[in-house]
């Protein structure tokens, strides 16, 4: 006898037949309708292995091999995957057994659906619903001191609940407050702005936080100078060489790279506006005439349709000139022609080397262009609006090129690294 195991839970039997700590690395799908169920498991994407033989599919409780299934999982990993990867998951799918036929292989290991499309449709956005509404955030730990060279690596067991973005810098930390003033506030204000102002505004006690508990009184004005700023509760967000954002989470550390969260946002947005064609036009002031070469001017023609969708207004006015006449609002002032010509060349190597969708190339190749840069410089404000829009999207852990958005390092892995534990 090599293994016998009792009855018991999913997880239990996971737990049981993988590692102890497998459910850790997985994520929960369930969805119940009137034609069809569904429940299980789907793996993180730090899970993701180069071999095919962790996909587990039961149809009402049969185990079946079934492509198209395996195919809408797969495409619910969006861009995570890249050719060769493959995710774990063990579903269990229940339909009216009057509705499938599972005669059609000897071994019962094939089945044949009434509305393979329907199921397929079912089951991608499900699972594609399961990823997002998870914090997929990768946590990077330091590798054991047993290794031979000191290196970050993913911690791949790390427990997530769903809906778990609650620790993340949230919108309403930089609301603005309006201030009511009274009569005699206004007088002083629009009257005459003297000296005599900031002296009845009085003094600010601050507790400096290197200091003695003893509290010290600094001038009003020093304070509205920007001298010394008044204490936030809000966690600290600063960026790193105007490339990375740094944000304090109740678990530790959260690390974003700016270009591809925006990347991530910018995709999004461009995805709706095609599908929805409502697009949003900045009209030029002077629309600006370019000329481009017969490769470049074919397929902007091509590619018009959905360029107009997302914003973009051109007129073709004779073999190699193109007048812009309007631009979407992510769209920089001053870098129309360049982010138009530089979107043409995304486009063509996007098409050469992963053979993408028309609409789903267009959205990319919009958004790596758009987005903001690595040096761009943000203020604070641009910082949490970034994060918000972020976690607001249905993918925030991976940009549209399967890049990571964010990672995170623990307390407890500063504890551990400066030995406090």
């Amino acid at each position: 006898m090599v293994f016998e195991y009792s009855s018991s839970s999913l997880e239990d039997r996971v737990r049981q037949v993988f590692a102890e700590n497998m459910p850790d690395a997985l994520i929960p799908v369930v969805e119940k309708t009137d034609l069809m169920n569904i429940h299980g498991f789907v793996g993180k994407p730090s899970l993701l292995k180069k071999s095919k033989g962790d996909q587990y599919l039961f149809l009402n409780s049969r185990y079946i091999i079934n492509k198209n299934i395996n195919h809408a999982v797969f495409t619910a990993y969006e861009n995570i995957l890249e050719k060769g990867d493959y995710p774990f998951f063990i579903l269990y799918l229940d339909i009216d057994p009057d509705r499938i036929d599972v005669n059609i292989h000897p071994s019962k290991l094939e089945a044949k659906f009434d509305d393979e499309k329907d199921i397929y449709n079912f089951v991608l956005s499900v699972v594609r619903k399961s990823l997002g509404s998870h914090d997929l955030v990768p946590s990077i730990v330091f590798s054991d001191e047993d290794s031979p060279e000191e290196k970050l690596v993913v911690n791949k067991f790390q427990p997530v609940s769903r809906g778990d973005f609650s620790d993340r810098p949230s919108r309403e930390r930089y609301t603005p407050e309006i201030k009511r003033y009274s009569d005699e506030e206004i007088d002083m204000l629009f009257g005459s702005i003297t000296e005599d102002v900031v002296a009845k505004s009085g003094t600010v006690k601050v507790t400096r936080p290197f200091q003695t508990d003893e509290q010290v009184e600094i001038p009003h004005e020093k304070i509205e100078r920007g001298t010394i700023e008044k204490s936030d509760e809000s966690p600290f967000i600063i960026q790193l060489h105007n490339k990375y954002i740094l944000s304090q989470i109740k678990s530790g550390l959260m690390i974003i790279d700016q270009h591809v969260a925006h990347e991530r946002i910018l995709y999004e947005k461009a995805l709706n506006r095609i599908e929805t064609d409502i697009p949003f036009s900045q009209q030029l002031l002077f629309p600006k005439k370019v000329k481009a070469d017969p490769a470049r001017f074919s397929l902007l023609k091509e590619l018009e349709p959905y360029l107009s969708r997302l914003g973009f207004q051109l007129k073709f006015s004779s073999k190699d000139t193109i007048k812009i006449e309007g631009v979407p609002d992510d769209v920089r002032k001053g870098t129309e022609e360049q982010v138009l010509f530089e979107l043409l060349e995304e486009y063509s190597n996007n098409q050469r080397e992963k053979q993408l969708e028309q609409k789903d190339n267009v959205a990319k190749s919009y958004s790596c262009k758009t987005a903001i840069k690595a040096g761009d410089k943000l203020d604070e404000r641009a910082m949490r609006l970034l994060i918000d829009q972020l976690f607001a999207t249905s993918m925030p852990y991976v940009c549209p090129h399967g890049r990571p958005i964010v990672v995170k390092i623990s307390l407890n892995e500063f504890d551990r690294r400066f030995g406090r534990t």
